[in-house]
């Protein structure tokens, strides 16, 4: 059982910005050695990484750049932001085992100052692209507005709920002077008359567009108590691939809003000691808005068709039924694939995140729902 076996003791970060100058390879060993200090252990020690497929930068090169001893486990994780809370996972389990006994998790990404991968149009589409893009899905945003009109017409989900999400993750990042939204409110008339980016979706319900890199550290944890700073103990971890499942639009499945979310939640909770009752922050993978009421519904916090309404009334904010993306998630602090949602978890679990709820002690993290996904919990 990987249930509080190893803890996340050292979480590292660059600068968010739309352009940075260094390389992505610059960028993920900076984030590496400042999680490593954080955790007050020397890169010599790491004999394990994991990171994502789409990760431009290799174990390989790290290691070297870093300085790593013999590495004797590594992995990749596939389908993007469905990839972070798994690259904890396999770490978790490498741990456990003792396939390794120290390991870096990290993604590394220069997406505002990079490419489209869907503006290359030279590349043969993969299978799943070919029942989507020639009809006019070309890209996420596309996708997802699909799905979310389909959410909105068989739940009476709106626009104000969609803009609930945007706002609660818009208000802290007003607190957190690392996100690129920092001190840059938003309102409901600043949302209402924004510019579609694929109707229903205004440009407030896409993620930010983001050059950085974010890293954590995991040990066992015995050696956990020894590390420089509060062990954030990984308490469960699960992936989810449903049956029939296609990618972001879920053509084949019976029901195409119930997505990855809802397979990896029943194998997370079957493994918990808690249950979403008991859980006192979230952070809830939200490249697009309506991820969140589908997200909300798939892992259990209200029922099917109440994730829009679940949101009224300030449950999303700090002090509500449930305070989420408390570093302003990858709708306001930036766009890393989900990995700052991690950190941001460890942060609230130490008790130094920007944007603080009282005495949390058990946080949920999911990464991207539509793709093959995962999530972890994590206790303090």
């Amino acid at each position: 059982m990987l249930k509080d076996a190893t803890a996340i003791v050292g979480i590292g970060q660059t600068a968010f910005a739309k352009q940075l100058h260094e390389t992505e390879k610059t960028l993920a060993c900076r984030a590496i050695l400042a999680a490593l200090d954080d955790a007050g252990i020397d890169p010599s020690e790491v004999d394990a990484f994991a990171s994502y497929t789409m990760e431009e930068t290799d174990e390989v090169e790290v290691a070297k750049a870093i300085g790593a001893g013999d590495v004797t486990f590594f992995s990749k994780v596939g389908y993007g932001g469905g990839g972070s809370c798994a690259t904890v996972g396999h770490l978790a389990a490498a741990v456990a085992t003792g396939q390794a006994s120290v390991g870096v998790a990290w993604r590394s990404r220069k997406r505002g100052s990079g490419p489209r991968p869907w503006k290359n149009t030279a590349v043969q589409l993969p299978t799943p692209g070919q029942w989507t893009r020639p009809f006019g899905l070309l890209r996420p945003a596309d996708e997802i507005g699909m799905l979310t009109r389909r959410y909105m017409h068989e739940y009476g989900a709106t626009r104000d709920h969609l803009f609930n999400v945007a706002l609660a993750c818009r208000n802290r990042a007003n607190q957190n002077p690392a996100a690129i939204m920092y001190e840059r409110p938003l309102t409901r008339e600043m949302y209402m008359t924004a510019r579609w980016i694929s109707e229903p979706l205004c440009l407030f319900d896409n993620c930010l567009e983001t050059d950085g890199a974010l890293a954590c550290v995991i040990v066992g944890a015995e050696r956990a108590r020894d590390c420089r700073q509060k062990p954030v103990y990984v308490h469960a971890a699960a992936q989810g691939l449903p049956s029939q499942h296609h990618g972001m639009v879920n053509y084949w499945n019976d029901d195409p809003l119930s997505g990855p979310a809802w397979t990896a939640a029943r194998h997370l909770w079957k493994q918990a000691d808690f249950g979403p009752d008991d859980v006192d922050v979230a952070q809830i993978y939200d490249a697009f808005t309506p991820l969140v009421p589908l997200s909300l519904e798939g892992y259990g916090f209200c029922g099917r068709g109440e994730g829009g309404a679940f949101t009224e009334g300030g449950a999303l904010e700090i002090g509500g039924r449930l305070p989420l993306n408390t570093g302003g998630g990858g709708l306001s602090e930036a766009y890393v694939h989900g990995f700052n949602l991690i950190n941001e978890g460890v942060k609230q679990l130490r008790g130094t995140s920007t944007a603080q709820v009282p005495d949390a002690a058990t946080c949920l993290v999911t990464a991207g729902e539509g793709v093959p996904t995962s999530a972890i919990l994590l206790r303090s």
